[in-house]
């Protein structure tokens, strides 16, 4: 067993080399098919490497994990936890069963803490750092930047502000080195029961700023918003396509008798929102594309009477604020040959705007 055990963390530990060297963001491990790796948003095979068998793919899973996430897994049949590789990098794993076989999904989280500027995402992020209090979303798909922006600005604050930080994710991704803030990390499942637990506790840590990797339920919810109405900063993500279903999402995660008050909070904290894409670039590299909201007094009203159709008129009428809309964001970086036509009106969520603004 010992043999078996000692074959599996070698092979895993191979394909996670292989996937650092090629400069993956991504490797999927899945029972009777070879390893696959994603690079620059695309998929492909790892060359050379063998389908792998059911028993090798739990083996490899197993081997990267502690008894308790074990015994976790083999409970929930699924189980999400961080790996450090050989001290020189760091992986989001999610291990799943599929058609009764052990998968595992495993994102590559980089050692350096990238600025807003290295990411080449709006400078403005800049200056919503230097903001006391209030909630601020990155929203977009899964794997499409969101806790790399997050990463981003909390460590700017880390730099530039003396502050005390609570992070609460599940799992820890990036690890902040304290700088002139102070920085604790705390995560889900291992530090604490869950998102909804721990920001609870967070009042008694004395924190001036609060990162919740995502808010997943009511609980949650209702919980940030506190917390930005009370003088914190908070920062958080959505699984959500636009600012607009991003404020929806929130106010729909409520009873309808408790939605007039969670709109009348969300208006007076809210901060603004990016809702991001990650579009292949010509050269290749992955190029992010941003809807920026930012609440003035005109989102703030249209939050607060509840007229949340009307958002995506106010951010295209705006632009002087530094609001953008997707589609102005696409048509920049078609303009400087970053992206392709073909590739902007795939990500656009209006491509027959984007089509008639471009002039095709």
């Amino acid at each position: 067993m010992e043999q078996e055990n000692n074959k599996a963390f070698n092979k895993i530990s191979e394909l996670l080399s292989v996937a650092i060297e090629e400069g993956a963001s991504d490797l999927h491990i899945s029972a009777s098919n070879p390893p696959v790796l994603r690079v620059d948003g695309k998929l492909s095979a790892v060359r050379g490497g063998s389908v792998i068998t059911p028993s090798e793919s739990k083996e490899m899973a197993f081997a990267m994990m502690n008894e308790r996430q074990k015994r976790e897994f083999i409970d929930n049949y699924e189980i999400d936890f961080s790996y450090t590789h050989k001290n020189i990098a760091r992986f989001r794993v999610n291990v799943f069963f599929q058609r009764g076989a052990v998968s595992c999904s495993l994102r590559l989280v980089p050692t350096k803490i990238k600025t807003i500027e290295e990411l080449r995402l709006p400078s403005l992020l800049n200056r919503v750092t230097n903001s006391s209090q209030g909630l601020f979303l990155a929203t977009g798909p899964s794997s499409h930047g969101k806790s790399t922006t997050l990463a981003a600005m909390i460590n700017r604050i880390n730099k530039h502000h003396f502050k005390r930080i609570i992070t609460i994710e599940d799992p820890i991704e990036y690890i902040f080195a304290n700088d002139n803030s102070v920085i604790d990390q705390r995560e889900v499942y291992q530090d604490t029961e869950s998102f909804a637990r721990a920001l609870k506790s967070a009042f008694r840590q004395d924190p001036d700023v609060i990162m919740v990797g995502e808010m997943r339920d009511p609980e949650t919810v209702a919980t940030a918003i506190t917390a930005a109405e009370t003088g914190h900063l908070v920062f958080s993500t959505l699984h959500t396509n636009s600012a607009g279903e991003s404020v929806n999402r929130i106010i729909d995660a409520f009873p309808a008798g408790q939605q007039n008050q969670i709109r009348s909070q969300l208006a007076a904290t809210l901060i603004g929102i990016v809702s991001q894409r990650l579009i292949p670039g010509k050269k290749g590299g992955l190029i992010p594309a941003c809807e920026i909201l930012l609440a003035n007094s005109a989102v703030r009203n249209i939050i607060r009477e509840n007229r949340i159709h009307e958002l995506n008129n106010v951010i295209q009428t705006s632009s002087g604020e530094g609001m953008m809309d997707l589609n102005t964001s696409l048509i920049h970086l078609v303009k400087k040959e970053e992206i392709s036509t073909e590739d902007a009106m795939m990500y656009s969520r209006s491509p027959d705007d984007l089509k008639r603004r471009i002039g095709q």
